[in-house]
């Protein structure tokens, strides 16, 4: 018997088929969900390089350990004010990538 060569898709052409295209709702959505999910991580990673605890890492911002837990699982839509504040307690740097989308602004 002869074995039929697989096709090979890129992640790409997966994201495409499964999530939707660049600019539909569903790809947005997904796009930022995945970026606050990198914030999280990201802050628990810096934790830990500074061998904090989460109630530690709390008492260096003002907030309770639960906030933490929940900024670093992506559980919370936290104030910008308060993700800086973290990050100023683990002495990082910080920096933001901002695109403008070729789309006219109008007043309404």
């Amino acid at each position: 018997m002869k074995k039929e060569a697989m096709k090979t898709y890129s992640l790409d052409e997966m994201v495409d088929k499964h999530i939707g295209k660049p600019g539909t709702q569903k790809r947005e959505a997904f796009e930022s969900e995945l970026r606050i999910d990198l914030l999280g991580e990201a802050i628990k990673q810096a934790r830990k390089e500074r061998h904090l605890t989460q109630e530690e890492l709390g008492q260096l911002v003002g907030v309770k350990k639960a906030q933490i837990s929940k900024l670093e699982n992506s559980l919370t839509d936290a104030r910008f004010e308060t993700i800086m504040k973290v990050f100023k307690a683990l002495n990082a740097k910080v920096n933001f990538n901002v695109e403008l989308l070729n789309q006219t602004v109008k007043l309404a």
